[in-house]
């Protein structure tokens, strides 16, 4: 089941007018189950640099957290496509577009993950210190003084 769709981004849910709750869009059930730990794989060493550097990212970015060991093995599996992709001497489109298809039911993209509802927020300790230091940045360039 692929949570991704076509059509445009939806806003963020800080972003609309009313939350979506309020809209009438109806709830589905969830079933539920229990999450396993995990942990990631290394990446291969022979991957092309892009797909080590999407296996990196994917594992440090916050979708992560939604993770299963299943999640893992098909982004490793893909990772493995993608760098066998870039190194080909001719590459296909329609195979760039299934790896970047399963990428996104990993929800690898903001994109991705506003279509199945997920956001990832900021910890509100880096919102905090970036405003300071963004005001105090501005009051330094008009030199007012602090």
């Amino acid at each position: 089941m692929s949570f991704s769709s076509r059509g445009p981004v939806p806003n963020r849910e800080d972003d609309l007018a009313r939350p979506r709750s309020r809209k009438g869009v109806e709830t589905q059930a969830v079933t539920r189950g229990t999450a396993r730990e995990t942990h990631a794989p290394e990446s291969d060493p022979s991957w092309h640099p892009i797909a080590a550097q999407l296996w990196e990212a994917v594992i440090a970015s916050g979708q992560a957290d939604f993770y299963q060991q299943s999640d893992y093995a098909v982004l490793f599996s893909l990772c493995d496509d993608l760098s066998h992709f870039k190194r080909s001497a001719k590459r296909s489109a329609q195979m760039a577009q299934t790896i970047y298809s399963a990428l996104g039911s990993l929800l690898v993209t903001e994109g991705d993950r506003r279509r199945a509802r997920i956001e990832l927020d900021l910890p509100a300790d880096a919102d905090d210190d970036a405003s300071v230091t963004a005001i105090a940045d501005y009051k330094r360039r008009l030199g007012v003084a602090t």
